[in-house]
C-alpha cells in the first residue's frame, strides 16, 4: 500500500467506527449520554465528530466491559480489518514537539520516553498553531509499521513545562503501562528491579506483606531504598493493629485535585486520620500500598467489626490502582470471600466474573503497580527534583538556616529534630 493509501483505508476505518457509534444497539444512546455530560445538548456535527474520539477509545461498555474500539472490531462489518485491529494499539500521551514535518511531526513522547516519527490524517494547515517545544496531548497509533496521529486534544505553551509534567504523571498513575508501552527496554527495567526489590523486601520483613497504619507506612517503603532506617524502626509498634477498623473517604488519596504530587510527596503520615494500610510485594507485579487493606480483610473474618462495609468493598473493586492479584490473593486467604461479596453487593457473582467486571485492564495486558513504574519515570523524578527545590527554599526563608542549602537528603536534620533530612524538613 502507498501512503495515500494507508491514509484513506485509516480514514474509512474511523468514519465506520463513528458510524457504528451513531447506530449500534448498545453505543447510540449512550453517546448521547456522553455528549450531554461534556456540555453538548445539540451537538454540531463537527461537535460530535471530535469528541466521538475520546469516547470511542477511554469508554467501556458491556459485560464484561469494553472499550467502544474493541466492541467494533469484535462486532463491525469494516472495510479493512488490519487498520481496525490497529487501533487497538493506540497511545493517548503527552508529547513534547521535536520538528514540524511536511506531513507530521516529530514528537518525542514524555511518559515512555520515546521518540516518534507520527504522520496525520488531516492536512498539515490544520495544526499551523503548532510550533516546536510546544506540548500537545494527543493520540497515535501503528498501522503497518508506521505512526499516525488521530487527533490533538490539547496544546501547552513550552514554557508550561511543569504542567505539561504533572498532566503526564496524572495519566501514568491512571495507566502505569504507559511508561513501558511500546518500550521493551524500559519494561526489563521495571521487571528486573521488581525482581531484586522483592527479594530485598522478603530479606527485610520475613513475608510479602506488612500490615501497618499510615502512620508508619513511607518508612516501611523507605526503608526499601535505605536499609539502615531499619535500625531506628520499631517492627512490632508497627505491627500493632488498630482498635477499630472503619472504612472513609480520605482526600488526599484523590488523584484529580490540581496539588496531589505535593501532597502524594508529603506521604501517609501527612493525612489527618488514623486508619490500616498493606504494604505488599507482589513478585510480578511490583510494590502496593493500599489504604484499608486490613479493613477490607477484616470483612471475611468478623463484618460486625468494620465500619461502612459496603463502602470499603466498593473501594477495592472499583479502584484502578489496586490489581485483580491482589483481590485474588485475598480470595485465597479466605474460603468465604466470594459469598460475602454477593451477600454485601447483592450479587451472583464468581470470582472470574468479579474480576471480568471490576478489573477488566488487568485481563488485557500485564500492569505493574504504579509506585514500581514511577521509580523509572523520569518525569515523575523531574517532579520531585523541582518540588523539592521548592521546598528547600521555602525551608530556608522560614527558618533563616543557610545550611539547609547544603544538607544531603540523609544527613541528620539541621533543626535539630535528629530525624535525617528527608524525613523532617524536607517534607
Amino acid at each position: 500500500m502507498t501512503v495515500i493509501d494507508k491514509l484513506n483505508a485509516i480514514n474509512d476505518v474511523i468514519k465506520e467506527l463513528f458510524e457504528f457509534v451513531l447506530t449500534d444497539d448498545l453505543t447510540k444512546e449512550d453517546f448521547g449520554e456522553y455528549l450531554s455530560t461534556m456540555g453538548a445538548n445539540n451537538p454540531t456535527p463537527q461537535q460530535m465528530e471530535k469528541l466521538f474520539i475520546p469516547y470511542a477509545f477511554e469508554r467501556n461498555l458491556g459485560n464484561p466491559p469494553q472499550s467502544i474500539v474493541e466492541l467494533f472490531n469484535e462486532k463491525a462489518k469494516v472495510s479493512d480489518k488490519k487498520v481496525a485491529k490497529s487501533l487497538l494499539t493506540a497511545q493517548y500521551s503527552v508529547f513534547r514537539v521535536e520538528k514540524i514535518l511536511k506531513n507530521g511531526f516529530e514528537l518525542f513522547n514524555l511518559t515512555n520516553e520515546k521518540l516518534y516519527t507520527v504522520l496525520s490524517l488531516t492536512k498539515m494547515t490544520n495544526f499551523r498553531g503548532v510550533i516546536p517545544g510546544e506540548f500537545i496531548v494527543a493520540r497515535i497509533f501503528n498501522f503497518d509499521g508506521e505512526f499516525y496521529l488521530i487527533g490533538i486534544d490539547n496544546m501547552l505553551p513550552a514554557n508550561k513545562i511543569k504542567e505539561a509534567i504533572r498532566y503526564a504523571i496524572v495519566k501514568i498513575i491512571q495507566a502505569p503501562w504507559l511508561v513501558y508501552q511500546d518500550n521493551p527496554e524500559k519494561e526489563k527495567e521495571i521487571t528486573d528491579d521488581i525482581k531484586n526489590m522483592h527479594k530485598k523486601f522478603f530479606d527485610i520483613f520475613k513475608s510479602d506483606e506488612f500490615i501497618t497504619t499510615n502512620r508508619y507506612a513511607d518508612t516501611v517503603i523507605g526503608i526499601l531504598n535505605d536499609e539502615d532506617d531499619i535500625n531506628d524502626f520499631n517492627i512490632d509498634e508497627a505491627r500493632k493493629p488498630l482498635e477499630e477498623y472503619k472504612y472513609f473517604t480520605i482526600r488526599e488519596l484523590n488523584n484529580g485535585y490540581d496539588n496531589f504530587i505535593e501532597n502524594s510527596l508529603g506521604g501517609f503520615s501527612s493525612h489527618m486520620e488514623l486508619y490500616d494500610v498493606g504494604i505488599i510485594f507482589d513478585e510480578e507485579l511490583g510494590l502496593y500500598s493500599i489504604p484499608f487493606y486490613r479493613t477490607f480483610c477484616m470483612i471475611f473474618e468478623d463484618d460486625s467489626k468494620v465500619g461502612d462495609v459496603k463502602g470499603c468493598v466498593n473501594y477495592f473493586l472499583t479502584n484502578d490502582s489496586i490489581s485483580d492479584k491482589i483481590v485474588r490473593r485475598i480470595a485465597d486467604k479466605y474460603p468465604n470471600f466470594m459469598d460475602k461479596i454477593n451477600e454485601i453487593l447483592e450479587t451472583d457473582y464468581t470470582l472470574d466474573s468479579l474480576i471480568q467486571t471490576y478489573k477488566p485492564e488487568f485481563l488485557k495486558r500485564t500492569i505493574y503497580s504504579s509506585t514500581s513504574v514511577l521509580f523509572h519515570s523520569t518525569v515523575f523524578s523531574t517532579s520531585i527534583d523541582m518540588i523539592e527545590d521548592v521546598a528547600t527554599g521555602q525551608t530556608v526563608e522560614a527558618s533563616g538556616n543557610e545550611s539547609f542549602n547544603k544538607v544531603g537528603r540523609n544527613d541528620p536534620c539541621p533543626c535539630g529534630s535528629g530525624k535525617k533530612y528527608k524525613n523532617c524538613c524536607l517534607k
